[in-house]
């Protein structure tokens, strides 16, 4: 791979990771309501979905995945129901306004980071696109695992370091979202953007481009 096409790498990917998607909505919806150290833990699942979804392209099992109509619908529908669940939840909230705490904040890190690895798996059509994006960069020429290590730990910081940008930036809107009745307002905007993009989600099929 020469530095050229791995320049060129990393633009499609900082283009794709900064775009705000359900990563990045749960990872502000965590910092606002468990700090910054569980929006940590909660961009580690995602990243950690999106790896796997990476490798499983790289090695060819993408292709059989999304050629396989029933895994493709089980992957989507999952995803489907698990972002719409977290949409309900947020819009239910009887939170007034967003004082962490004590029982917030010593929330189960590894749940925290298990609920961001079921929102970065939730999109079938991300194998799709790793399947379709990678062998755009690769040099059959040279050795495949130096490439997937170059190609995937790239991605894995610049969709880490999005995600806590936004997390952090959050945080700091935290005494504006203190007052009273601020909370409700933005957990029901997060509740309904959760639901969008579950019914987005709903709409896509193996043959979209």
């Amino acid at each position: 791979m020469t530095i050229e096409t791995w320049f060129y790498y990393i633009l499609t990917i900082l283009v794709l990771t900064a775009t705000p998607g359900p990563s990045i909505l749960f990872s502000v919806s965590n910092s606002l309501n468990g700090g910054i150290k569980k929006a940590f833990f909660g961009a580690l699942g995602g990243t950690t979905a999106i790896t796997g979804i990476m490798t499983l392209s790289f090695t060819g099992m993408g292709v059989i995945i999304m050629a396989s109509e029933w895994m493709f619908n089980i992957i989507k529908w999952a995803g489907v129901a698990y972002l719409i669940y977290l949409g309900i939840s947020a819009i239910l909230s009887k939170d007034e306004n967003y004082q962490l705490s004590d029982s917030q904040q010593q929330k189960s890190n590894s749940g925290t980071f298990w609920s961001g690895f079921m929102v970065g798996a939730s999109n079938p059509k991300a194998i799709l696109f790793f399947t379709a994006l990678f062998p755009q960069f690769i040099d059959l020429s040279a050795s495949l695992w130096e490439q997937y290590l170059i190609l995937s730990l790239t991605f894995i910081a610049f969709e880490m370091s999005w995600l806590m940008i936004y997390a952090y930036f959050s945080s700091k809107a935290l005494p504006w979202l203190q007052v009273k009745g601020r909370a409700k307002l933005v957990n029901r905007i997060t509740g309904g953007l959760f639901i969008g993009a579950g019914s987005l989600l709903a709409t896509t099929s193996r043959n979209a481009n």
